[in-house]
């Protein structure tokens, strides 16, 4: 991923050194399993874990003769360990380091993301509190609805991103995952002690039953979760961008100062930031769809699905990270408007409170399709001459209601009378 989107938590998670330190810590696990096990000298092990680190660089240079990384890594780090180099990778085969070594860091990412996805619910619920009586206009369709709360939208996200958090924690538990298991999943050359030793030692749990790989489904679960979560994250930064529009100015990005909206528009305020996460969303989309393509592999396990995941994995991780910190800043600096949601408001000449209208005129005993079709009529008059819907109703020899009756009808803030019981779930989350 490059570094424009790389934030140093996640950065240093998925970073190709630290990749190397792990599989090494494999190698001395699985070595220090033997060791119990007395076939190989005590002491061995940690040598492994002490020997130099082989470098990306040097790694990349022995690769040009061995075509194999892993293998290359192996024969640096028996080179590295001195006595008992020999015993490195005694009984392994590569996807016994690889996959087990990948099952650790996923989980890492996955804490982290945990843990930057929290940090946004929290905004997300403060905000929603500050909120909660600042009424605007619903829109359904883009086109005006019924009265609601701006408070009320944004609980609603963080019932979303609690969502996503518990399925981040699924996935976790789903992804750490290691197996020391053989070539075929068989223990031929080495026990299941071995591989709950280094389970154990990595805080992973063995695969139930592994091929030559841990089960690929794993993964695109993992994927799968990041490209939720961005589509979570675009739909909220699509409101955003919708509420920011100049006919609109209900919300907004804070604007910085010395921030340019444009190089060439002097009075330009975009919705870069909500603009931005909702292009990363669509690249988490494209990383799940690679992950579910890994899936199906042949047999036991062929190679197909490696070139892919040294992609994918670590860029949906970085990816959704971002997005999710960068969301975060959108949602705890946004500016709202309730002076404008107020405007909106009361530009709708009323047309928001018609079905108020139809329901107590149903209450009085007019059949539903009679009351539908009188305020629709009048509706449709204050649609294309600007009056207020209450006098036109008012004016309508149809229409029986009282004007105190009829006035009740257009307050807004009966409209919210009954939300309590979602700010009482919010209090739960």
């Amino acid at each position: 991923m490059i570094d424009r989107y790389t934030l140093p938590e996640m950065g240093a998670i998925w970073a190709d050194e630290r990749r190397w330190q792990v599989f090494q810590e494999v190698e001395a696990l699985a070595t220090e399993a033997w060791e119990k096990l007395g076939v190989v000298p005590v002491g061995v092990a940690e040598r492994i874990r002490h020997a130099p680190t082989p470098t990306p660089a040097a790694i990349a240079e022995r690769e040009q003769i061995t075509d194999h990384d892993l293998a290359a890594f192996v024969d640096l780090l028996a080179d590295g360990t001195g006595i008992g180099g020999e015993w490195v990778h005694y009984g392994l085969t590569s996807s016994d380091v690889i996959d087990t070594a990948q099952g650790a860091i996923m989980a890492d990412a996955a804490d982290e993301m945990l843990t930057v996805t929290a940090e946004l619910l929290a905004v997300i619920k403060r905000r929603a509190l500050e909120h909660r009586d600042t009424v605007m206009v619903g829109r359904t369709h883009g086109i005006w609805a019924e009265p609601t709360s701006f408070g009320l939208k944004l609980a609603g996200w963080a019932f979303e991103v609690d969502r996503s958090l518990m399925r981040l924690q699924a996935t976790r538990s789903t992804v750490a995952v290691g197996k020391i298991s053989g070539a075929v999943g068989t223990y031929a050359h080495v026990p299941p002690e071995v591989e709950a030793h280094v389970c154990d030692g990595l805080g992973l749990h063995p695969e139930s039953a592994s091929t030559q790989v841990t089960a690929r489904d794993r993964h695109a679960e993992y994927l799968t979760t990041l490209a939720l979560l961005g589509s979570t994250l675009e739909r909220f930064a699509t409101e955003i961008r919708h509420l920011q529009r100049s006919e609109v100015q209900e919300v907004r990005e804070a604007f910085r100062p010395g921030q340019k909206g444009s190089s060439a528009m002097p009075h330009k305020k975009n919705p870069v930031k909500s603009e931005n996460v909702t292009g990363l969303a669509r690249l988490l989309r494209g990383y799940a769809q690679v992950g579910m393509e890994n899936v199906a592999l042949w047999h036991e396990r062929d190679i197909s699905h490696s070139a892919p995941e040294r992609v994918v994995l670590p860029d949906a991780s970085i990816v959704a990270h971002f997005a999710v910190v960068r969301f975060t800043s959108v949602v705890d600096s946004m500016v709202v408007d309730s002076g404008r949601m107020s405007e909106n408001l009361a530009a709708t000449n009323g047309l928001v409170f018609s079905q108020k209208v139809l329901l107590e005129l149903i209450e009085s005993g007019m059949p539903r399709d009679d009351a539908y079709r009188v305020v629709q009529r009048n509706a449709m008059k204050s649609w294309e001459d600007g009056t207020g819907l209450q006098e036109n109703l008012a004016g309508d020899p149809e229409v029986t209601l009282t004007n105190d009756d009829l006035a009740a009808c257009f307050d807004a803030a009966a409209y919210l009378a009954n939300t309590g019981a979602v700010w009482d779930r919010l209090d739960h989350l």
